[in-house]
């Protein structure tokens, strides 16, 4: 044979072996992932045949699908849409799918390993194949009540709610929102220009801020520094700088408090005294004096740079960021430099220090049914580590209730707000405004964050703008449980 003829041959041989290898790898291995993916179209059409479960929250239907033409199910969006839109997701031929529609795709559809026991019984039985139901921890007053009070004043922002004892998610509005219904309307036509309309628009509507994006926490990550400074044997009464105005160490850079005013009269104050104002001069000093590797790790055991991956829902990890000297210490200890959290983050900081110190891994998902109605599965609360001793939690909510009644606030609520600098222009931005609190009659913790000073500017802070919301939706849950 032909020397070229051979080389040609044998090179042909080997790409059919590469070739039958492939095929082979992704029949035995990428089969699942790539045809029950639930970006796949194709799979879209066969799903189609098959009722999906529905996704329902104290009692009301969410999501649900109805038949069709052709004998093909779509999907509908029954109760509140806008509101549940960042959480839901969509379900769309065209587009995809999203949020919990996206991450539940093989619960709803039936097709889930955890539920082959009840698929094999189905099959044995002749019942014709249907979707597990969903069932979420939202609560729909408290949902209602976040979502108004962001959508109603036109605010761009996020409100999480938690029951600390259990890592539930009792709300999490996100604005502006979106209509899942809008997305995966029969009119072709109308839902491709809802679905343009939604992504293209420069308030993102398709993002969920509670979870998928960061931003600079300011004042409410001094309830970190607090946390590592009494973990240092600190307390309410040590005295602290009541200047208005400090350089960073090792620079010529001043660091000042809000509106450049002194702490109490200035010269030495309390700790106490320092929370319940919100110094950052103060705030800088003292996380200096107790040190980065404190602070970090406060931070961490409050679980901030985890991945979060059981939620259900894409969660964008928090972060402290680079601290290479004590200066940037000083401007991270008032939530300012490279710190960034989701408003989820935030809620599970204030909801840590409601429940004593313990951490709870939170949740969306609270039982998973057949389309019998029957209990396949119910998630219980789980553990997710404790990041600071009792007592130190109680000296925090201490401080935290005298915060509230600073502002002006309820005697029954524990909080701290933030005013957060932000952009490369950041003195002449408005500030995004954040609120974190928990009830001290009711089982829940919130954090609240308008972007961009909502509807007032540079003149917005936390206590203004964000603390009414959060106090708000406080009471809505707390009556709730009752």
């Amino acid at each position: 044979m032909n020397r070229a003829i051979r080389t040609v041959t044998i090179f042909s041989f080997i790409l059919i072996l590469i070739l039958l290898a492939n095929l082979t790898y992704i029949q035995a291995f990428q089969t699942n992932s790539l045809a029950h993916n639930p970006l796949n179209s194709r799979q879209f059409l066969a799903a189609k045949t098959i009722k999906r479960g529905q996704i329902t929250a104290g009692g009301q239907i969410l999501a649900e699908s109805a038949l069709g033409d052709h004998e093909m199910y779509y999907r509908e969006y029954p109760t509140n849409p806008a509101a549940y839109g960042s959480v839901l997701g969509y379900l769309s031929d065209r587009y995809g799918a999203s949020g919990l529609e996206s991450s539940q795709n093989g619960i709803l559809t039936g097709d889930d390993d955890s539920l082959f026991a009840s698929q094999i019984w189905d099959q044995l039985t002749g019942k014709e194949k249907r979707g597990a139901n969903i069932e979420l921890t939202l609560k729909p007053n408290v949902q209602q009540v976040a979502y108004q009070q962001l959508a109603n004043n036109g605010y761009s922002g996020s409100v999480v709610a938690i029951k600390p004892s259990t890592g539930e998610i009792l709300a999490m509005a996100s604005t502006p929102s979106f209509d899942p219904s809008q997305i995966v309307q029969k009119d072709s036509d109308a839902a491709a220009a809802a679905f343009t309309q939604y992504s293209q628009s420069e308030g993102s509507p398709l993002l969920n801020r509670s979870t998928q994006q960061t931003q600079p926490p300011g004042s409410t990550f001094k309830v970190i520094t607090t946390a590592a400074a009494l973990e240092k044997g600190d307390d309410a009464n040590t005295p602290v700088t009541g200047a208005n105005q400090i350089t960073l160490p090792g620079t010529n850079t001043t660091l000042e408090n809000y509106g450049g005013s002194s702490c109490g009269g200035g010269g030495t104050v309390t700790l106490r005294e320092a929370f319940r104002r919100s110094c950052n001069t103060a705030f800088a000093e003292l996380s200096v004096k107790n040190g980065i590797d404190i602070f970090r790790k406060t931070a961490e055991d409050f679980g901030v740079g985890d991945n979060i991956d059981s939620l259900g829902l894409p969660v964008q990890p928090s972060r402290v960021g680079d601290i290479p000297d004590n200066a940037a210490l000083a401007q991270s200890a008032i939530g300012q430099r490279d710190v960034a959290l989701t408003p989820l983050q935030n809620a599970m900081i204030a909801a840590t220090v409601a429940n004593g110190g313990v951490r709870m891994e939170p949740h969306l998902i609270s039982k998973v049914s057949g389309a019998d109605l029957k209990t396949l599965r119910t998630i219980r609360p789980k553990k997710a580590g404790t990041a600071i001793s009792k007592d130190i939690a109680n000296q925090l909510t201490d401080l935290m209730k005298d915060a509230e009644l600073y502002a002006h606030g309820q005697s029954d609520i524990a909080s701290k707000t933030g005013t957060a600098e932000h952009g490369e222009d950041s003195r002449n931005s408005a500030p995004h405004a954040w609120y974190i609190a928990f009830s001290l009659t009711g089982d829940v913790a919130v954090a609240v964050l308008v972007e961009n000073g909502g509807n007032v500017g540079q003149a917005a802070t936390g206590g203004s703008v964000a603390a009414p919301i959060g106090r708000a939706v406080i009471n809505a849950a707390v009556q709730e449980q009752q």
